[in-house]
């Protein structure tokens, strides 16, 4: 209903609404769609890119694509029977900085890649977790309790794991894992609670820690580093830091900066890299991108892309090996954390 008010006053005709707990399985069963893009809690991100690709739909959905190993198989081997897309909506892997480096990186600019970190550094704490308004049922609070490990995987992972091939010449084969206690949701919730009785159930829960650490090795002995923290005051970070034979890129903390050497070149350099290494479609439509929005323009270029390949035929950017290997950290990450850092081999969903 939302979104058929933003289409009204836009002046174009309304849209058919689908509404209530099922209301989706309707939508997937329509025969008049090609593609289900998912913005559902994530605990509806597998049941409905599944049921889309068995009704013959393409489906893209929001991060995770699983939240359990089980789910990311079920996804998989799915697409794999119906011989249907299905790609995550990872929009960090379109922002402009990691489209440079990607691209830089296949260029062979900083030579071989041995190490790269990623993380989802984001203080949602008051104005998202404990906000009443802010998701329904409080379902993202909720997801951050019993669940002790690295719950949001893909925004810092995505990109870096394009850069390291992964899927294609190189996977995921273990990692470790480890997390601080939680120094801060228990405490705000005791607070709000002081407040609003409405508060009081999420009071002395086993809130997941401020900070998860997760390092993953890889089968050719390369290295990723990942982190997560969403409830501590640190400035906002997803670190994108790529690091090779004869370079390296990191986008936080800011200024972006790259390097071919023991110091960081100089800004004018930075520009030229943007001018000359910037992939075509960011020259097609990066200025309508900025200009439209959406996370500074990178959702209107991960929209635009899936559309195109869709369209004429082409293999997509992500196919759906890659949320299966990306979204396997949001369980194994826990697993590891339960077992004292034990060592956890990843699946290779290929």
């Amino acid at each position: 209903a939302k979104a058929n008010n933003i289409l009204e006053k836009a002046g174009l005709p309304k849209a058919k609404e689908y509404s209530g707990e099922n209301g989706w399985k309707a939508m997937c069963e329509s025969k008049e769609i090609d593609l289900v893009y998912n913005c559902t809690p994530w605990h509806l991100h597998t049941p409905i890119s599944v049921y889309a690709m068995k009704n013959g739909k393409h489906a893209a959905s929001e991060v995770n694509i699983g939240e359990t190993i089980d789910e990311c198989w079920q996804v998989v081997e799915t697409s794999e029977k119906t011989k249907k897309h299905c790609m995550m909506l990872e929009n960090c892997c379109y922002d402009f900085f990691e489209l440079l480096t990607l691209n830089m990186v296949r260029q062979g600019l900083f030579g071989e890649l041995i190490h790269a970190e990623g993380a989802y550094i984001h203080d949602l704490s008051k104005d998202y977790l404990f906000n009443k308004k802010a998701y329904a049922d409080m379902w993202r609070l909720k997801e951050n309790i019993g669940k002790n490990g690295n719950l949001y995987p893909t925004h810092g992972l995505g990109a870096i794991a394009q850069c390291m091939n992964i899927n294609r010449g190189d996977k995921f084969d273990h990692l470790v894992s480890m997390s601080t206690n939680d120094f801060t949701l228990n405490n705000m919730a005791k607070e709000m609670a002081s407040k609003d009785d409405f508060f009081k159930e999420y009071v002395d829960r086993p809130y997941r820690g401020n900070m998860n650490t997760t390092l993953i090795k890889t089968n050719k002995n390369k290295s990723i580093m990942l982190q997560h923290d969403v409830s501590s005051l640190l400035p906002y970070s997803r670190i994108h830091l790529v690091s090779g034979t004869k370079g390296a890129a990191q986008k936080w903390p800011g200024p972006e900066r790259i390097a071919f050497g023991h110091r960081w070149i100089k800004k004018e350099e930075v520009d030229a890299l943007y001018k000359k290494y910037s992939p075509p479609i960011v020259n097609h439509i990066g200025e309508i991108a900025k200009e439209v929005g959406g996370h500074g323009g990178m959702d209107f270029i991960m929209d635009w892309r899936l559309m195109d390949c869709l369209r004429n035929g082409l293999p997509l950017d992500q196919n759906v090996y890659d949320p299966a290997a990306w979204s396997s950290i949001f369980h194994l990450s826990q697993q590891s954390v339960k077992a004292k850092s034990k060592s956890i081999d990843v699946p290779d969903f290929t």
